[in-house]
């Protein structure tokens, strides 16, 4: 019965005595509540158990790590966000590029991309964009895919990677015109690939 004693506790007040305390007990309790979302989560991702729940393990230490540093609102959205980080970073990792669904979501950074073109359309496939993004470095692609992929806000950004607002911005601009370059690029090396 151990565990229960602690159900009518929220996750607000659960965090505070974290913080207050510093004592990591009160975090273990929170992360045993999420342990099946989070499990659920990576198994989405990285569709192995195995990797599941290794994934699982280093997001436990990530928290422990990172839970003092940030004013949390919303610790399962936080700890969510930070799940899917988690996923994506060890997919980049495994595969040295994103294996991850970018789905229809990808036309919002092409629709960017192309506004700040010199007025020429482009036609992008997600293999292109796929390997446009990896070539940004980790703060720009953590804040491009963050903005475009998964249409969240400056605030929620600079909450979820702890970089301040003033930088997420930039990140993202500098990011897109990156991926521009980049793209423009991969596309006149197929064009000329065409052309032979």
């Amino acid at each position: 019965m151990g565990k229960d004693k602690y159900q009518d506790i929220s996750d607000k007040e659960l965090l505070q005595r974290f913080w207050q305390t510093q004592n990591n007990e009160w975090l273990g309790i929170l992360l045993q509540r999420y342990t099946l979302l989070l499990l659920g989560v990576c198994m989405k991702y990285l569709k192995e158990e195995n990797d599941a729940r290794d994934c699982v393990q280093q997001i436990f230490l990530k928290v422990i790590q990172e839970a003092g540093k940030y004013k949390i609102d919303y610790f399962k959205s936080w700890l969510y966000m930070v799940a899917k980080n988690q996923c994506l970073t060890i997919l980049r990792d495994k595969k040295g590029k994103i294996s991850v669904e970018l789905d229809d979501t990808n036309s919002h950074i092409v629709e960017e991309v192309e506004s700040t073109a010199d007025g020429g359309m482009l036609l992008v496939s997600d293999e292109v964009l796929r390997e446009a993004l990896q070539e940004l470095n980790e703060e720009q692609y953590k804040c491009v895919t963050l903005f475009y992929l998964q249409k969240k806000s400056y605030q929620e950004i600079s909450e979820s990677t702890g970089y301040p607002m003033l930088k997420v911005k930039s990140h993202i601009q500098n990011g897109k015109r990156n991926l521009k370059i980049s793209i423009q690029k991969k596309m006149k090396a197929a064009d000329s690939t065409h052309a032979r």
